[in-house]
């Protein structure tokens, strides 16, 4: 009997690298790596669950594990990871000199329900104090006009989260003065292009950002992995497998990035910078697995709620395949 096929969807990562090239290939399976951008991908998700294995959303993930209406069963494999200070980006002429001084602007974010956003969000209220309903946010496109919230919402009044004009983008109204700010994974043409009123909240974000860490020891997880159901129904042996093939393929990427012959990425300091990333966050530093990242999750789960996202009573537990996270120890 030959080996089942599958299609898996998600992003060009080092850490999926010896998935899609065949280096790792998962017990009794043959897959198609299908590359796409989170922004299309995770719309094709949550609209339509076209992929077998996909990489998604947590925060929606969240939102439809709480509604009973996900039709993915999760894999505790983070492929994106990101701490966010530096995508906080400020008008110069709004007076904001501290994250404090965001409370009562008016912030653009490109859909309020994102992961990035969760992350952001509970960043101003454990550091400062800001509840999320103490800022007006205003969801658009960043850098395309039209742009709309991926699910649907149901906010408490309290929460001031509305469109901007249909043919604007957070971008250009940043640039002009009509938002105060703007939180968002890409990095906004504004800021790169370098417009005169446009700057990064944190100018120096990593001091900052590895504070959080050793404060916090949080890794802010921004996507997983998901099986769709009717898969897993077929075959409930598959998201052990995946998980475990996940797992290896990381490894295979980490080793190359210890390899100091021959640097598998464009960087001239890959080894320095290894080394100073294990310094501050451990050795095992981008980690997989429930447990290993609870705290995390039980956070982002605290923020859905606290952002009006999502109702108390959804665990960390719920979320992913019980195969994945109650296994047998070595």
């Amino acid at each position: 009997m030959g080996d089942l096929h599958f299609t898996l969807a998600g992003g060009t990562y080092d850490r999926t690298q010896a998935l899609r090239d065949g280096t790792v290939k998962p017990d009794g399976c043959s897959l198609t790596y299908l590359e796409m951008k989170p922004m299309e991908l995770f719309f094709r998700v949550v609209r339509y669950a076209e992929f077998e294995i996909t990489e998604m959303s947590f925060s929606s993930h969240i939102m439809q594990t709480q509604l009973g209406n996900s039709r993915y069963v999760g894999l505790p494999v983070f492929l994106s990871r990101s701490f966010r200070h530096s995508s906080f980006y400020i008008n110069k002429n709004k007076g904001i000199k501290t994250a404090a001084d965001l409370k009562g602007k008016t912030i653009g974010v490109p859909e309020y329900q994102m992961t990035a956003a969760l992350w952001q969000r509970g960043l101003l209220k454990d550091e400062y104090g800001i509840e999320p309903w103490e800022i007006k946010w205003r969801t658009g496109g960043l850098e395309e006009a039209g742009r709309e919230e991926r699910m649907a919402l149901n906010l408490d009044p309290k929460f001031d989260v509305e469109p901007i004009p249909g043919d604007k983008t957070l971008s250009g109204m940043l640039a002009d003065g009509e938002l105060d700010a703007v939180i968002c994974p890409p990095v906004p043409s504004v800021f790169t292009n370098g417009h005169p009123d446009v700057d990064r909240l944190w100018p120096d974000f990593r001091p900052a950002e590895e504070l959080f860490y050793e404060k916090t020891g949080m890794f802010p997880i921004m996507h997983m992995v998901g099986i769709r159901d009717d898969v897993v129904e077929k075959y409930p042996w598959l998201p052990a497998t995946m998980y475990k093939a996940f797992r290896q393929a990381k490894d295979v990427a980490v080793k190359n990035l210890e390899f100091g012959a021959a640097a598998c990425s464009t960087l001239p300091w890959q080894g320095a910078e290894l080394r100073r990333t294990r310094q501050v966050m451990g050795h095992d530093y981008w980690q997989y697995g429930l447990e290993e990242n609870r705290t995390d999750i039980e956070a982002m789960l605290r923020y859905s709620v606290e952002q009006g996202l999502t109702k108390p009573g959804v665990k960390a537990e719920d979320l992913f395949a019980e195969s994945t996270w109650n296994t047998t120890k070595e």
